[in-house]
């Protein structure tokens, strides 16, 4: 089991590290650490890119968003696609799976696998190593890998993050929403939510939260920027 989680750990990480956020404001000539909130996520790069750009800087924030959520997709997905057809080709042949220390690809091991690819990726894409380890607050990773994983929750999830999006226009408080409707949805939802699933998006709805402690400040402070519609 133990080459699996390896191998789940880089590639979680180093997909998450990839800087999208950052190289699409490169293209635009805009160093993204730079300018607005000077985070790298999708929110400030369309800020930024939008107020700059117009509508061609606030479609690249989208692509950005987009990408990112790709990274915690691949990273929570290969495991339960590879894993599972490694065991499929080899065991027909006679060939045992004991050289990557996985005898069965049972479902325990293939879920373990997967979420230890999505928490790499978060850690990734929030400290990367292509960036001096400065990185987003993970909600498009993080929502990527939870479709994969826990696809009903996520989606009550994104439906309250648009819903509080919507009402008050603040990506933050909506993050922040949602990172608390995740793990309370995976708790009242276990036909849905296996005991380690529901751990991990407790445990992705806090690292969320904690992401976010400057703009709660800002948000209690009245100083927190909305998305206005212009």
């Amino acid at each position: 089991m133990l080459l699996p989680l390896t191998l789940a750990a880089i590639i979680g990480y180093l997909l998450g590290a990839i800087p999208f956020g950052y190289l699409t404001a490169r293209r635009f000539g805009i160093n993204i650490f730079e300018h607005g909130s000077k985070n790298p996520g999708a929110t400030n790069v369309k800020r930024v890119l939008g107020e700059k750009f117009g509508v061609l800087g606030k479609r690249a924030g989208t692509r950005v968003f987009l990408l990112d959520a790709c990274k915690g997709a691949l990273a929570a997905g290969w495991p339960l696609l590879i894993l599972p057809l490694i065991h499929q080709r080899v065991q027909p042949l006679g060939v045992t799976t004991e050289w990557i220390d996985v005898p069965a690809f049972d479902t325990a091991t293939i879920t373990t696998t997967a979420i230890t690819g999505l928490i790499a990726a978060l850690i990734g894409h929030s400290f990367s190593c292509f960036t001096r380890f400065r990185g987003g607050k993970g909600v498009a990773t993080a929502a990527g890998g939870l479709i994969v994983l826990l696809p009903i929750p996520a989606l009550i999830a994104l439906v309250v993050w648009a819903l509080t999006f919507h009402f008050s226009r603040y990506v933050s408080l909506a993050s922040i929403l949602a990172a608390i409707a995740l793990p309370a949805a995976t708790w009242l939802l276990p036909p849905l939510s296996p005991p380690p699933l529901a751990i991990l998006a407790t445990l992705i709805g806090a690292f969320v939260i904690l992401r976010h402690r400057a703009n709660i400040t800002r948000l209690l402070n009245g100083t927190e920027n909305k998305f206005v519609k212009k």
